[in-house]
Order: structure tokens, then sequence, then C-alpha cells
């Protein structure tokens, strides 16, 4: 690795790259083994059989929904060209000082996205478990965790628009609510978009929307059928901010990888 300032001092850019080291190993070893909740475990005997392949229906339905139409409606609610000006000034900046301050810039407009979606999350989930609305929350949840991550795209100088990028977007979906040899397994097919996402020759966009959505309805399924009730349901709306939030930090940690990784190969070291 490149980032070097000296024989005994570390650049900036080495201080940020093993910060980000750090945190990418505490979130996999957090990840390595699943353990059930108390409160899952007491849902298991009351949620219908057939509600798993509902919600893989609906995670799959609305990806292709937003995909196909709904980035659109989705740029709206940001200003992308603010974003993608406000990325080019912190180059700039980054370029003229090169400190670790200029670094982090982009790291500090990233975060602040992500915390502004997870507010937003969180009004929405609850609003909609508080009136028992479950399964028809699923578009409008998708649709919050894409938004918050072509958010930290763009403060990282990444576009999201191509075929590549969002089979990109849906493995850091995949990986983020993952355990264990899948979780394992997902991160390395990651690594190997990284810096340029490529399709894999064996799996196309609808066969990993399927992959991504299977692994969301799983994940969520006990807290969607909570949602589902009137007023308790306000519980399992919860549960969309704190899996916001690891989505999230997980898309933010590999946007970061990457941008550190382009950064690096711009300056030719």
């Amino acid at each position: 690795m490149i980032f070097t300032a000296g024989r005994n001092r570390k650049s900036p850019a080495q201080r940020e790259w093993d910060a980000l080291c750090r945190k990418e190993t505490a979130f996999l070893d957090k990840r390595r083994d699943k353990k059930e909740s108390a409160l899952n475990r007491m849902l298991a005997e009351k949620v219908p059989d057939k509600l798993q392949h509902t919600l893989d229906a609906a995670f799959e339905k609305a990806f292709f929904l937003v995909f196909e139409k709904g980035t659109g409606v989705i740029e709206k609610t940001y200003n992308r060209d603010s974003l993608e000006k406000a990325y080019q000034v912190n180059v700039y900046a980054d370029e003229v000082y090169g400190s670790g301050k200029s670094l982090r810039a982009f790291s500090r407009n990233a975060n602040r996205a992500k915390n502004v979606n997870l507010l937003l999350s969180g009004v929405s989930g609850i609003g909609m478990g508080v009136l028992g609305v479950g399964l028809p929350d699923i578009p409008v949840f998708t649709g919050m965790i894409l938004k918050c991550i072509y958010e930290i795209a763009l403060h990282y100088g990444f576009d999201y628009t191509s075929e590549e990028e969002k089979y990109f977007i849906l493995l850091l979906i995949e990986c983020a609510v993952s355990y264990g040899d899948h979780l394992a397994a997902v991160n390395i097919e990651i690594e190997n978009c990284i810096p340029v996402p490529a399709l894999r020759e064996d799996v196309s966009l609808s066969e990993q929307i399927r992959r991504t959505a299977g692994m969301l309805s799983k994940e969520l399924l006990y807290m969607k059928f909570l949602q589902g009730i009137p007023v308790v349901g306000a519980v399992g709306g919860a549960y969309d901010v704190i899996y916001m939030k690891q989505i999230s930090e997980f898309a933010k940690l590999k946007y970061h990888r990457r941008f550190l990784l382009t950064r690096d190969s711009a300056h030719g070291v």
C-alpha cells in the first residue's frame, strides 16, 4: 500500500486507511456468528409459513421498481448537482492541502447524509408500524436504503446508475445483513469489484436482485411481521433504523475504501 509520508511518519492517507481497516474488521467480526434475539425467538412460532415467500417477492419487486423507474424519483429528494460540486470542491481542497482534515471532509459529508437518512427512515418505519403497515412499507424502506447509498456514493465521487454499480450496491446490501461463511463469501465478491465493479459472468443483475431480496427478507421476517400489527408494530418499524444503520455503515466503509484506492491511483503513487 502506497500511503507513506516518510520513514517513520504515516501520511494522512495511511492513517485514514488504517482506521478504515480497523472499522471493517470490527464490522465483519461482529457478524461472524448470528445470535437470535429473544424477541425473534418469541415471534418464530407466530409467523405464518407463507410470509417468507411473500416477503421475498415484495423486496424483489421493490428493487426492480426502484432500479427501473424510481431512481429519478429518489433524486428529487436531494440535489445531485450540488453533491457532485461539493465532491469536486473537496477534491481540490485535498489536492491543495493534502492534510488529514481535507481528506476526512469526504467521510464527514457521507456521514452527515447517512444520519439524515437514518432519521427519515425512523420516522417512516415507526409511523407505519403504529398504523399496522408492514408489507406496504417495503418499497419505502427499500427506496430509503438506496437513497442513502446513492448519496454516500456521490460524496465519494461515484456514479450509481450503471448496471455494474447497481450490482455492487446489491452486494453491499446482501453482505451487510449476512453472517458467517456467507458474509465472508459475499465480502470477497465485493473486494473483487473494487475499485471497478463488474458483473460476474454467471450472475445477472436480476439474479443478484433475487439474492439480495432473499437475504433482506430472511433477516427482516420477524420485524416486518410485527410491524403489521397496529400500535405494537412501532417496535417492528423501529428496526428499519437499525438495519438502515447497519447497511449504510457497511456501504460507507466500502465506498471509502474505493475512494482511497482511487485517489491513491490518481496521484500515481
